[in-house]
């Protein structure tokens, strides 16, 4: 099975609801994250802020963290590779990595598949 982990910058919590100014992208994410673990990936988050000695432990994040510093985090890793970095990554790549099928949201107002109604 494929891991994916998140390696955030240091943050209070890691939904973006905590503060006085919701951060969007994290929201967004967080809930990207509970859609494709209910959907069988595993995903791990460690936060710089929380997990120091995760960030400082692993070779590929703390060169990473040398060349580039904390503010080019977040920094995802495949498989212990480097996917992305610099941005959350969407529910699309996700599932891609993840090796799952993204249900796409039904359309206000859609009807059935087919050629009727129903």
């Amino acid at each position: 099975m494929t891991t994916i982990q998140v390696f955030d910058p240091a943050l209070c919590c890691s939904t973006g609801v905590c503060g006085v100014e919701t951060d969007q992208s994290l929201v967004t994410f967080a809930a990207d994250v509970d859609w494709a673990k209910q959907n069988g990936a595993h995903i791990e988050r460690l936060n710089l802020a929380q997990q120091p000695m995760a960030f400082a432990e692993n070779a590929s994040v703390k060169g990473f963290l040398e060349r580039s510093g904390q503010e080019a985090l977040p920094l995802i890793l495949i498989d212990g590779e480097i996917a992305l970095a610099g941005r959350y990554p969407n529910r699309a790549e996700l599932a891609r990595w993840a090796g799952l099928k993204e249900v796409e949201d039904a359309k206000p107002g859609a009807c059935c598949s087919g050629s009727s109604c129903c």
